[in-house]
């Protein structure tokens, strides 16, 4: 993965972190009471999409090395480092838009998004 956007240190003054709403920890819970070894949700970035990036959410049963950890009332969202330069301070929401139900990232590193908003660049 392309590293250009920096180099997360968590110790490292100037860095947010990520931010669940209320609504997101919420549906993470709700996840975990249905599924049995469901620990929490991992959001990543893969090079994609004619933006640039998009994001990878997949469940965890168990946390990777090197991910960091962001809880909110008892929702855990893990993160790899690597991916942290890139969305550092995203708001991650959970939102119904008519009929669907979606996960949303606000994300204040991306400078612009592709016309579906499934793929941002940085």
């Amino acid at each position: 993965m392309e590293t250009s956007a920096g180099t997360f240190d968590p110790n490292q003054p100037g860095w947010q972190g990520l931010h669940l709403t209320p609504e997101a920890a919420a549906h993470i819970r709700d996840l975990a009471e249905q599924q049995s070894g469901f620990l929490g949700v991992r959001l990543g970035i893969k090079q994609t999409g004619c933006a640039g990036f998009g994001y990878v959410l997949e469940t965890v049963t168990e946390p990777r090395e090197g991910d960091l950890l962001f809880e909110r009332d008892g929702a855990r969202l893990w993160v790899p480092a690597d991916a942290m330069p890139f969305i550092d301070g995203t708001e991650v929401d959970y939102v119904r838009e008519g009929l669907n139900q979606i996960f949303k990232f606000n994300n204040p590193k991306a400078q612009h998004e592709c016309g579906c908003g499934e793929s941002f660049g940085v």
